[in-house]
């Protein structure tokens, strides 16, 4: 069992890792990528219908003749860098469809042929081969358009099998290099030959003149030549009557000055029309320019650049100067005088250069990453045909003074003066540029808004972004022209208007301080097309989000959408997509949420006033106000009766309709025999010049219970409403049991009124005692009613003579009729 779930495991990790593998490609082409996999060997297990196959980088030293056969659908094989030693080509016999062979940057010395009848590119570059490696199966490989080699030596022979072949692309590596033979290169028939020599090598330089005369593009990588100058060898007339290169690159060029300049005469008078040279070294003794006029070279570089030539563009990028001493007017007066058309010098440390003595046919001129100042081309007139002028990164410092160096080329279309240290103040007085300028890079300087009253009229489009301009000041200059703005980058906080750019279609304010763009900006620049405001630190709130409706509304004109506008505050919000960010209607409206809120309190109020007229609340608030006023008078007024005692057995509430049968049966029937209870009554016991309240709550404070004869007379007396309220008021504040209820008549339910609420409650939920209609149940009746009230009070209070007294003094106080 062990067993099995160790093979299933291996099972699924193998085709986890074949999945990474192998993928199908765009043209549903299977492709196994076992790049840098650490390989000692060619995997035996590549799926068999595999057409792209990668296995370089990796440690593979040795090919064998059956690890391809199963592979006939492979077209691109990838064995480059790795520790192949010996090639034998009939390894790929069976892969009749292979088109493309990669074995460069390997260890192999020796190569046995085999026919690829379909190989289109086949690269065995960087190897350590002694002689070329090429083999008569060459010669019938008629498909072949790449062939890179390497070799120790070239002889005339060597490429004997392959003349006759039209080749796009021959790539010559020459390390270790001992031999070359003249003329070997002339027998190949390719478009373009890339020759790469040995770093500490000197350049054998019958490869540069028969590799001019064999290819129209010439690249040769690694010239260095440490012998003095005059065992430079020179090609002969006849030769340089055969050169047919057009595009010739030198690059990593370590030269003596001399050496440079006799290349560059047998160049300038040849058939290059573009020449390029990178990483260039040129060095020599101490040079005077005394010295320079006597030099026989320098005489005929003069008399060239005086002639015509077939020359069109030069390409100077990352020149060295290693001379102790040069005197470069006479360099940058030679530049300046070239009759080509474009003219590219490029990390140079060039601090000047001078202006044409006559009228100049450059139509493009870089002089980029360079040391050039405020003082380049002023007052040139000679630059009139001159299109496309880069400056980008020099020193700078004037906007005023460039604009002036462009004022009078005529024809000037784009400048880059991107990356310097331009500056702009109202000080430096007006701007005066090129009527013919259309196209202007100032970005990565310290321009401020200042610079819009400095643009050229008829600008069409103008990079400003990397600067420090806080806002498009008004009443600026209208650049009707101008169809695109670059602002990315700055400090603006807002959209800027377009009263002054009427024709503007595309606007860039990317990477701003922009919180919330104005919503007008479509109303005015109706002409915009493409809006790029990603990467700003957005506010989510309404005003956005009427921005983003506009924006909607015009068309969706937003660039980068949704992925770079991303909600920054409130910090809730952030991070949240804007096309993620809702508000609803009553949130962002504000008559609206207005109107809402008046309706919403006006129905509240409507609420709370109809269930306060349904409720009868001012009544209880009322009633509340009047027994707090009563125990605040009390507690003031009597500190010594805080304490009330009990003095009655129950306080009787009737209506007064019922007072005959409470003064002739109730009374009577509760007073009589012996331990008599005492009843407090309002005729009988309320104090004179007390209110009416006030002796209500006093009564029912000192009685021990509270006795209600309940009809249809007592839900119609407000009086009988007071004293329900108050008792049970004290029924809670003094979680007693001193209601009692006589139930005299049936009392129906809509008799009671809505504000009788609290006797609703009371008669649903407590027991009361119901007036027996039977004269034979009347005296069970009072028996239930006297055990109910019967208490022993207190022997403090008065006696029953003294009570009469004050009865008959506050007979005289008529109670309201109830």
């Amino acid at each position: 069992m062990g067993s099995l779930t160790s093979i299933y495991v291996f099972a699924c990790v193998f085709l986890s890792i074949l999945w990474n593998n192998i993928q199908p490609t765009v043209e549903n082409k299977i492709t196994a990528n076992y790049s840098g996999h650490l390989l000692t060997e060619v995997p035996k297990n590549i799926p068999v219908h595999t057409h792209i196959l990668d296995l370089s980088h990796n440690s593979i030293s040795e090919i064998t003749n059956f690890r391809f056969t199963s592979l006939s659908d492979l077209q691109v094989l990838n064995l480059s860098h790795n520790l192949i030693t010996e090639l034998d080509f009939s390894a790929f016999m069976f892969n009749q469809d292979l088109e493309y062979l990669d074995l460069s940057h390997n260890n192999i010395w020796t190569a046995y042929c085999q026919l690829l009848a379909r190989l289109r590119h086949l690269d065995l570059s960087f190897n350590k081969f002694t002689v070329l490696p090429i083999c008569q199966e060459f010669g019938i490989m008629f498909h072949l358009e790449y062939l890179g080699l390497s070799a120790m030596m070239i002889r005339r022979s060597d490429f004997r099998y392959v003349a006759h072949l039209q080749l796009d692309t021959v790539f010559l590596t020459l390390e270790d290099f001992s031999l070359y033979e003249p003329l070997s290169l002339t027998a190949l028939n390719t478009r373009s030959l890339h020759i790469v020599f040995a770093t500490n090598q000197n350049f054998n330089f019958s490869l540069l003149y028969d590799g001019m005369s064999t290819s129209e593009k010439l690249k040769i990588v690694n010239l260095r030549y440490t012998l003095s100058h005059k065992d430079f060898p020179s090609p002969s007339l006849e030769l340089q009557k055969k050169i047919k290169t057009t595009d010739l690159t030198l690059d990593t060029v370590d030269l003596e000055w001399t050496v440079i300049l006799q290349i560059f005469l047998l160049v300038w008078d040849s058939s290059v029309e573009h020449l390029t040279v990178r990483n260039l070294i040129f060095r020599g003794p101490v040079v005077e320019l005394t010295e320079y006029k006597h030099v026989p070279l320098l005489r005929s570089l003069e008399q060239l650049l005086s002639l015509g030539s077939s020359m069109k563009a030069l390409t100077l990028e990352r020149v060295r100067n290693k001379l102790y001493y040069f005197n470069q007017e006479i360099l940058y007066r030679q530049f300046s005088e070239m009759n080509i058309d474009s003219l590219t010098i490029h990390d140079a440390c060039m601090p000047h250069m001078l202006c044409p003595k006559k009228r100049s046919s450059f139509q493009y001129i870089n002089f980029s990453r360079n040391a050039l100042t405020d003082e380049l081309f002023q007052n040139c007139d000679t630059l009139a045909n001159l299109k496309i002028l880069i400056l980008h990164r020099n020193k700078f410092e004037s906007l005023s003074k460039v604009s002036f160096m462009t004022s009078r080329m005529k024809s000037l279309r784009y400048l880059d003066m991107s990356s310097n240290l331009l500056r702009n103040s109202r000080a430096e007085g007006r701007c005066q540029w090129a009527d013919s300028l259309a196209e202007l890079d100032l970005s990565s300087n310290q321009l401020t808004e200042a610079v819009f009253e400095c643009l050229p009229a008829n600008i069409n489009k103008v990079d400003l972004q990397n600067n420090q301009i806080a806002n498009v000041p008004k009443g600026i200059t209208e650049l009707h022209s101008l169809q695109e703005l670059n602002l990315a980058s700055n400090r603006l906080a807002d959209l800027p208007g377009c009263r002054a750019f009427t024709g503007l279609e595309i606007l860039n304010i990317e990477r701003n301080l922009i919180l919330t763009p104005s919503a007008d900006f479509f109303e005015t620049c109706p002409s915009v097309k493409e809006l790029q405001a990603g990467q700003n630190p957005f506010k989510c709130s309404c005003e956005l989000q009427d921005f983003l409706r506009l924006e909607r509304q015009s068309g969706g004109k937003l660039s980068s959408w949704p992925e770079a506008y991303v909600c920054k505050y409130p910090e809730d919000l952030s991070g949240t997509q804007l096309k993620d960010f809702h508000l609803t209607e009553l949130a962002c409206n504000t008559t609206l949420l207005l109107v809402t809120a008046l309706l919403l309190t006006l129905v509240l109020v409507a609420v709370v006033a109809f269930l306060c007229i349904y409720l009868d609340v001012p009544w209880y608030v009322r009633m509340l106000w009047q027994w707090t006023q009563t125990k605040r008078r009390a507690w003031h007024d009597c500190p010594e009766e805080r304490e009330t005692a009990l003095q009655f057995h129950a306080f009787i509430s009737y209506s007064e309709r019922d007072s005959l049968w409470v003064k002739n049966e109730l009374i009577p029937n509760l007073e009589k025999g012996e331990g008599c209870i005492q009843l407090c009554q309002h005729e009988r016991n309320f104090i004179p010049g007390k209110s009416i309240v006030e002796n209500i709550i006093n009564c029912i404070e000192k009685s021990y219970k509270s006795i209600f004869v309940l009809s249809p007379n007592f839900v119609q007396s407000e009086w009988c409403h007071y004293e329900l309220y108050f008792a049970h008021h004290r029924l809670f504040s003094e979680n007693s049991n001193s209601l009692i209820l006589i139930l005299l008549e049936p009392i129906p339910s809509y008799v009671i009124p809505a504000r009788y609420h609290k006797l609703k409650a009371l008669m649903a939920k407590r027991t009361y005692l119901e007036w027996p209609k039977e004269r034979s149940k009347h005296a069970l009746f009072w028996a239930n009613l006297r055990a109910a009230v019967n208490i022993k009070l207190p022997t403090s209070f008065e006696t029953d003579e003294e009570q009469s007294d004050v009865t008959s003094t506050s007979s005289i106080t008529q109670r309201l009729i109830k």
